[in-house]
């Protein structure tokens, strides 16, 4: 019987002195001897807590048990109720557990369950709460109040805060006075508003992760080389809010510079690069093969199509370039007849997959348009097929059946129109003859198709 007990306490002494939450001896050994007699195996009864409290698999709740021990399960039942009391599914609550068992043991009155107050009061809870714990777990453990009435005092909406905390959650562990507010001051000297600052780091929290000196100034004295003016520099940082992320001296002023050698003007480079700065942000080496393929398809580099050419190039990237290729021959067009369009309209290719297979359905089936007319006509496929091109096709459809204008339309006329100019020549002018031009125009009249397109 003592070989018995002596081998029990040494097997609890052995867990307590693995387990970072401390499994006291002591407590174990002032038990009842009634409750000792028949108490559980603490590992064993750990591992059936987190299978059937938290919904882990026999695996994970194994492998969980080795970093902490349940004994009394009134904490770890609270902190369960509340999380499920705060919109969390079991099998949300699974994946947070099986990530940090620890939260189970975690200080409930001081720090999980005020923290899950407070964003039950900025509205996360749920999904959102879910997406923010799947990326840390820790967040519950943080003085989330400092860091949220920080970002609310400098002018940021609930919805940013929250925005903020589902992308980068680390940053409520930021250092308020030491790390956050420093960077929010910067970017007051630059001269960006409240709202600008609320508006770029909400969507680019990433950038309070940075070093300031390391590495937030270096970029803003490199775009003052480039740039010349604070506020140029302020529309190149609205335009891409990572580019404080990058090294621009290795991407930026060497892509300057090898544009430069190649003949291009600058004023057209600071153009480019004030639209779509990622143009200029793409590594070295897959600038160069861009700007190859760019010369060798024949652009003249001193107009805004050389630049647009390099944009689509080195934005697309070499895969989904295969595959948007793949695409448009998959509605008839050959290798040939697309970059015959790219060199007309080198944004076409920036379209999504989505939109392509949308509009090209469009264009080919219902208003049984040959690719060869695409090809001479790329921009079409920048429109809004939803609120352009099958409104105004279904006005001249209709205007068409009616006999209002001729059989022999031509209808890309009508779709590069600007909305204004189609709804004084067309819509507004027709109207009163036939009032169903106006249903069509908004989407209420089905179209079914137009035959024998013409240009």
């Amino acid at each position: 019987m003592l070989r018995l007990i002596f081998n029990e306490l040494s097997y609890v002494n052995s867990r307590a002195s693995k387990l970072s939450h401390g499994f006291c001896l002591s407590n174990y050994f002032h038990r009842p001897m009634s409750k000792m007699s028949k108490a559980t195996d603490p590992l064993s009864f750990t591992v059936s807590y987190l299978q059937k409290s938290c919904g882990l698999s026999k695996e994970s709740a194994i492998s969980a048990s080795k970093k902490l021990l349940i004994e009394n399960p009134e904490k770890s039942d609270s902190v369960l109720k509340l999380m499920r009391t705060h919109g969390l599914t079991q099998t949300h609550i699974a994946k947070i557990i099986a990530g940090r068992p620890g939260l189970l043991l975690a200080d409930f009155e001081g720090k999980i369950s005020p923290n899950l107050e407070l964003l039950k009061s900025f509205g996360v809870s749920g999904t959102k709460l879910a997406k923010i714990l799947g990326k840390d777990s820790r967040f519950l453990e943080w003085d989330l109040l400092e860091t949220v009435e920080f970002f609310r005092a400098q002018g940021f909406s609930d919805e940013q805060i929250t925005m903020m905390a589902v992308k980068l959650p680390s940053v409520f562990q930021c250092n308020v006075d030491g790390i956050l507010k420093p960077k929010v001051e910067f970017f007051r000297s630059l001269g960006f508003k409240d709202e600008d600052v609320a508006r770029i780091l909400s969507w680019e929290p990433y950038i309070l992760e940075r070093s300031l000196e390391k590495q937030i100034i270096p970029c803003i004295q490199v775009l003052r080389r480039v740039l010349g003016t604070d506020l140029d520099i302020l529309k190149a940082i609205k335009a891409c809010y990572s580019i404080l992320e990058y090294d621009l001296e290795k991407t930026l002023e060497r892509n300057i510079s090898v544009l430069k050698i190649h003949g291009v003007p600058e004023p057209l480079i600071l153009r480019i690069f004030l639209i779509q700065p990622r143009t200029l942000l793409v590594r070295p080496h897959r600038f160069d093969e861009v700007l190859a393929e760019v010369v060798e398809l024949g652009f003249d580099r001193n107009t805004m199509l050389f630049c647009l050419a390099v944009r689509s190039l080195a934005t697309v990237g070499k895969a989904h370039w295969q595959q948007k290729l793949e695409c448009f021959r998959s509605f008839g067009l050959s290798t040939d007849q697309v970059y015959s369009a790219f060199k007309l309209q080198p944004m076409f290719m920036l379209v999504s997959m989505k939109k392509i297979q949308k509009s090209m359905g469009f264009l080919t089936h219902k208003l049984k348009m040959e690719p060869s007319i695409m090809s001479r006509h790329p921009g079409i496929l920048l429109y809004s097929l939803e609120k352009r091109i099958i409104p105004r096709t279904s006005v001249m459809q209709l205007l068409r059946s009616k006999g209002v204008v001729k059989e022999d339309i031509r209808i890309i006329p009508y779709l590069r129109m600007t909305e204004k100019n189609f709804m004084q020549k067309i819509v507004s002018k027709y109207q009163k003859k036939l009032p169903d031009v106006v249903k069509a125009h908004q989407g209420e009249i089905e179209f079914q198709t137009f035959p024998g397109i013409l240009v």
